[in-house]
């Protein structure tokens, strides 16, 4: 018989909000976060991409929230604006569905200031937001740390980067040193785990899989083409394809525009997340994206972590990702929840063999496919297909 959230502790009104949501049953990671978080302990958990670590903390926070007090709580850390938005949208449906009065602010870099100062004079007992603006407020005594209960680290690896540690650490230290400490993400290396155990208390570690696996719903291909020629097997590849809903992963935020244009260019329509575009054509992006408006979204991995879309049915790698561990970042978008999906990478023929390590490292098959006659056919298959094209052109 399978655990229900009631049984883990989870207070009935919150367990309704979820039903409405679909959700009836506790994933792997939830099931064992979930009462040590509501008993107050530090814990780092680690989990695939897509198996439910936002609720894993965001119930017992809702749980623990005073809300007779009028002051912030919890504040979760994350490391792009879009993964604060989308958070902050997740507590504005719990709050909702349950009807509690939980509120909330989303508290991010390269957004009026002052506005956001308004926004904490209501004093919301939850906080979302980078680390590099939450700290400036905190600086500015726009917040204050010292009533917060519980601290969260989401996709705590990029977090602890070297990039990020030292505002991250920096806010940490601002808090009490009683002040719950809890940190989530799809993949735990040890420098990230060596900087954590700096400021947490007798954590308790959940890695839900050690070995971590690809969703099996997912099925993985790869076409080899010259670097200069990527663009045009994409193109061709989306034309023959005609995606649901995909995700275009570019390794640099620079060359998304490009990558963008040139689909519009060719009548295919498409957005991008990235760095140096504005909050408002972000958030656009996001926003007809996520509604189906838009189904070609071009992101670099920073941009796209923690991004939690349904439908998205394909992911295509127009770079390969500099790390393995982000190709599960990656494909880990798509076939959520059971539903199936298909990530295609576009190799040249030295990339081949970064393809092997990861069918090793994660077990699965990446199957090597052409474009003939627009459409996509096994190599095997390429001269059958092209003579049988032929003979329908030349009858005898």
């Amino acid at each position: 018989m399978p655990t229900s959230f009631a049984q883990l502790g989870v207070e009935e009104k919150l367990v309704l909000a979820l039903n409405q949501q679909g959700i009836n049953e506790p994933t792997a990671i939830q099931e064992q976060a979930i009462p040590l978080v509501l008993e107050r302990h530090d814990v780092v958990g680690q989990s695939e991409t897509g198996t439910g670590k936002t609720l894993a903390y965001l119930l017992p926070i809702f749980q623990k929230i005073d809300r007779l007090k009028r002051e912030n709580q919890a504040l979760i850390l994350t490391p792009t604006h879009e993964l604060a938005l989308q958070i902050n949208a997740e507590i504005g449906i719990l709050a909702k569905n349950s009807g509690l009065p939980v509120t909330a602010a989303a508290i991010i870099g390269n957004v009026n200031i002052t506005r956001q100062i308004e926004k904490l004079k209501e004093k919301p007992h939850i906080l979302v937001g980078s680390s590099g603006r939450i700290l400036e407020l905190i600086k500015k005594r726009k917040i204050s740390a010292q009533s917060l209960k519980t601290i969260v680290l989401d996709e705590a690896d990029r977090l602890l980067d070297e990039d990020n540690v030292h505002d991250v650490a920096a806010v940490v230290k601002t808090a009490l040193r009683d002040t719950q400490l809890l940190l989530f993400s799809a993949t735990l290396p040890e420098t990230t785990t060596q900087r954590a155990m700096e400021f947490l208390k007798n954590p308790q570690v959940l890695r839900v899989t050690k070995t971590i696996k690809i969703n099996p719903t997912i099925s993985h291909d790869y076409i080899v083409a010259e670097q200069r020629d990527k663009f045009e097997v994409l193109r061709k590849l989306i034309r023959s394809i005609s995606p649901k809903r995909a995700l275009i992963f570019v390794n640099k935020s620079e060359e998304i525009e490009k990558t963008v244009e040139k689909l519009n260019y060719h009548g295919i329509e498409a957005e991008g997340i990235y760095g140096g575009a504005s909050k408002i054509n972000r958030h656009k992006a996001m926003d007809e994206f996520r509604s189906g408006k838009l189904r070609i979204l071009v992101a670099s991995d920073l941009a796209s972590r923690g991004l939690d879309i349904k439908g998205i049915s394909h992911i295509f790698n127009l770079d390969l990702p500099e790390d393995h561990q982000i190709y599960l970042h990656r494909v880990g978008r798509a076939g959520r929840a059971g539903e199936g999906g298909k990530a295609i990478s576009l190799v040249t023929k030295s990339e081949i063999s970064y393809l092997k390590k990861l069918e090793n490292v994660y077990g699965i098959n990446i199957n090597p496919k052409e474009m003939a006659f627009g459409k996509i056919v096994d190599p095997q298959k390429r001269q059958f297909y092209g003579r049988a094209k032929t003979r329908t052109k030349n009858p005898s």
